[in-house]
């Protein structure tokens, strides 16, 4: 059985290795993640070639994400790396830049006065160290200590509600974006974004660049759930960033708006790539807990195209059997994902040719139990419009263009492969598929198919023809007239 949820694991030094990587891409990663965060560009530069070199080997397809840092507010240094802080306790945020002790610490954004006032909330290090706001003098939040614990060197900080000014492309970013474009990474994920703004200028950037990556739009911030419908216009995709959303807006809350953020992703044709924490024990045991094995599967059935992995497979004791177990996990739950189908159909409107035949194409394959529906496709948006709607059919994505072959390594039901043929000849074309396809495992002679094709061929964005055909009989006549 194949698994229609794509895994995301992030590349750090406990996945550097040759062997590691191999093996991780064997147990199932469809796209890596660079976190931007951490690291130079030169060890992300070595991280993509090692990693080219190991897909070309293992012969699949795997996808490069290039994760931005964004404005991400932080404390500064400690004098000795770390303090203590108590409930009750005085404690000060300032701009002065000198180490920090018991009594006080740096910021490295000190703009951050400006989007504070007294009796807000303060969580710093994901809301294990709460502070509130006494008073603003000059450059200096004065704070008392709500929730203590060690706090640590360049821990981040949210306010409680939202509300922080910082842009979400910083100069960082920016260049980074062009390191993203050097790379030629397929997706580029941009943290913080408020609006469909911060994501056309992210979108600009790029093409700049002279990169073409999928946009990827980080939820994290409370201003980014009223601005939804514009940010999902404005992107190629959405990643539930479960982390700084629950501090932004409470942890609580965070379940629902999970289920609210893949749902709209899907209506809107978009991506959805569920993250955080999914696996958090397995950076330092073997097996996940019971809690982690519901979290993935839950996110499975709420329709997420991909799951993803971060400290578990950058810097944790088990990336291999991290990633294993998760494939196993999505496996298990789309066993049970329901269909639906005609349900979706009722009261739409297809406005265009080529989404009305990939709609037509889902209805057919569903209804005639076929073995797989094979999209030949230039651009890839064909294969996206069907994985949007799961009708227990395999959808087997065919394209001799190399970048939409990775791209659609994010796309839930979708397994992309590459044609050699770049004729015009239909017949020609159709044959190749055929083979492809036996080739690769997908079907076998005699199995029926549901085909879709752009005419005249080579044209994106074309698709016009369905066709029913059993697999082997190219030759003759098709088993149905194309419509």
């Amino acid at each position: 059985m194949q698994r229609s949820t794509k895994i995301v694991a992030t590349l750090g030094p406990a996945s550097s290795e040759p062997e590691v990587l191999t093996r991780m891409i064997a147990a199932g990663v469809d796209v890596v993640r660079l976190n931007f965060s951490h690291g130079t560009a030169d060890d992300h530069r070595r991280r993509v070639a090692l990693l080219r070199e190991t897909v070309r080997k293992v012969g699949r397809t795997v996808g490069v994400m290039v994760d931005l840092q964004g404005p991400k507010i932080r404390v500064g240094k400690f004098a000795d790396g770390k303090v203590t802080l108590k409930p009750g306790d005085a404690f000060v945020l300032d701009a002065s830049g000198e180490p920090g002790n018991a009594k006080r610490v740096g910021l490295d954004y000190p703009d951050l006065i400006d989007d504070l006032a007294a009796g807000d909330v303060l969580l710093l290090d994901d809301g294990r160290i709460v502070l509130e706001v006494d008073t603003l003098i000059e450059r200096e939040v004065r704070c008392r200590v709500r929730l203590g614990g060690k706090l640590s060197n360049n821990k981040g900080i949210n306010k409680q509600g939202g509300g922080l000014s910082a842009p979400a492309l910083t100069a960082k970013d920016m260049e980074d974006i062009r390191t993203a474009a050097e790379l030629t990474c397929d997706f580029v994920a941009v943290s913080f974004p408020k609006s469909g703004a911060d994501m056309r200028l992210a979108r600009e950037l790029l093409r700049a660049a002279g990169s073409d990556a999928l946009l990827v739009a980080k939820i994290e911030r409370v201003e980014a759930i009223a601005a939804l419908e514009d940010i999902l216009h404005a992107s190629d995709a959405i990643m539930v960033a479960r982390g700084d959303l629950a501090v932004e807006v409470g942890d609580a809350a965070v379940p629902a708006l999970q289920k609210r953020l893949i749902r709209a992703a899907r209506e809107h044709n978009k991506i959805a790539i569920t993250a955080t924490q999914m696996m958090e024990s397995m950076i330092s045991s073997p097996v996940p807990t019971r809690a982690e094995v519901s979290d993935v599967a839950n996110a499975v059935l709420d329709g997420t195209d991909a799951v993803m992995l971060s400290a578990e497979t950058a810097s944790g004791a088990y990336p291999v059997e991290t990633v294993e177990a998760m494939a196993r996990i999505c496996l298990e739950a789309e066993k049970s994902h329901e269909i639906k189908l005609d349900h979706h159909f009722l009261d739409r409107v297809f406005t265009r040719i080529d989404q009305s035949i990939a709609m037509a194409a889902l209805f057919t394959a569903y209804h005639l139990k076929v073995k797989a529906i094979a999209a030949l496709t230039q651009s890839g948006s064909t294969a996206l419009w069907m994985s949007r709607i799961h009708c227990g059919v395999p959808i087997f994505a065919l394209t001799p263009e190399i970048r939409s072959r990775y791209r659609m390594s994010l796309y839930r039901d979708v397994y992309p492969l590459l044609m050699r043929y770049i004729g015009h000849d239909r017949d020609e074309l159709l044959r190749e598929a055929e083979h492809i396809l036996i080739q690769s495992g997908a079907v076998e002679p005699g199995d029926t198919i549901v085909l879709t094709i752009g005419e005249p061929i080579g044209t994106p964005g074309g698709t016009n023809t369905m066709k029913i055909v059993r697999v082997g009989e190219n030759a003759a006549p098709p088993l149905h007239e194309s419509i």
